[in-house]
């Protein structure tokens, strides 16, 4: 193997990390937002809620496109495996998000049916976010594959384990959702998303010991990862350190800070990150391919670099300047139009 090669891979798997935690940080606070939006009695809460994601809910989920992009021209063999083991998942994904998509504007241009778009923007980001776990469920068990096809069934997918992580992942997200409340607003809303948020950190903290616990079962591979030297002084303390964010979690939820419970959550979900990847490196398809295995050839992953190296810093200027220019708290007297 090359040394361009190993280069051009180390590259592209930094870059699609980040791109889809982007995607989970980002698409997963404003989803968790419409998780709790059900939840919220006062019509004028609801309100304040979608006001809190409205400029910039859509920017969000680039990082979707970016990564499903990346996937399919870096690492073709392993999109050719994944999509179809998680067809109809991702399926049910992308017409959740649309719906829920088309929910956002409705709302505000049709008054008369605003109960109905309501619910379609609550259920639309319900059934994308368990779409979302049951995906990563599937991914984490592993997939049947003979020589570079799938060979499993169409609802391989769906299991006890990744039912488990899609529901981990819904209340991950309301956390998320939680957190920008409190950052976003103030008042009887903030008090509010306080409550639900420790709500979500106890069955976020439940899922993720269940998902640590049972990983190693349900795959050997992963168990004797775990207990070999030296991954395990990586996943030890990665392991104990998720145990104490998610105790500080608790803490910041309770204090009257507003900035921290957003933070802390992102380092939880960092940390969950990064369990993962160590639990799975270098596998792109678990157990079956490495990165360098399925990667495109070194003269597409190059010319692929150069227009990415390009497109990322425009892509990270006008999300990141969409962001500063609507910072601070949501006001009740100004509306998304």
């Amino acid at each position: 193997m090359t040394e361009s090669v190993i280069s051009f891979v180390g590259i592209w798997s930094g870059i699609i990390a980040a791109g889809v935690f982007l995607y989970v940080l980002l698409d997963g606070f404003d989803l968790g937002i419409g998780v709790l939006y059900g939840f919220a009695a006062d019509p004028a809460d609801r309100e304040l809620m979608m006001n809190s994601i409205a400029p910039v809910w859509d920017g969000n989920e680039t990082w979707l496109v970016f990564g499903g992009l990346a996937l399919i021209s870096v690492f073709p063999l392993a999109f050719a495996i994944i999509l179809p083991a998680v067809y109809f998942p991702i399926l049910i994904m992308l017409v959740a998000l649309a719906f829920r998509g088309v929910a956002f504007e409705f709302r505000f241009q049709d008054p008369g049916g605003r109960a109905f778009w309501d619910r379609a923007f609550h259920y639309g980001s319900l059934v994308a976010t368990f779409a979302q776990g049951l995906v990563l469920g599937a991914f984490i068990q592993g997939f049947r594959v003979e020589g570079r096809e799938f060979a499993g069934g169409s609802f391989d997918f769906l299991t006890p384990f990744s039912v488990l992580t899609g529901l981990a992942l819904v209340f991950g997200y309301a956390l998320l959702g939680a957190g920008w409340l409190i950052m976003k607003t103030d008042g009887a809303l903030r008090d509010w998303a306080r409550r639900a948020g420790r709500v979500c950190l106890l069955v976020v903290l439940i899922g993720v010991v269940m998902v640590y616990v049972w990983t190693p079962l349900l795959e050997p591979t992963v168990a004797r990862r775990w207990m070999s030297w030296p991954d395990v002084l990586f996943q030890v303390p990665v392991a104990l350190l998720t145990v104490a964010a998610c105790f500080w979690e608790w803490r910041v939820l309770g204090s009257s800070k507003d900035a921290a419970p957003f933070a802390v959550a992102i380092i939880l979900f960092l940390l969950s990150y990064l369990g993962l990847a160590i639990s799975l490196w270098p596998m792109v398809v678990p157990y079956h391919f490495t990165l360098w295995q399925a990667a495109s050839s070194p003269s597409t992953q190059a010319f692929l670099l150069v227009g990415t190296l390009f497109m990322l810093p425009v892509i990270l200027m006008y999300s990141g300047w969409s962001y500063w220019v609507f910072r601070g708290k949501v006001r009740r007297d100004l509306g998304y139009h």
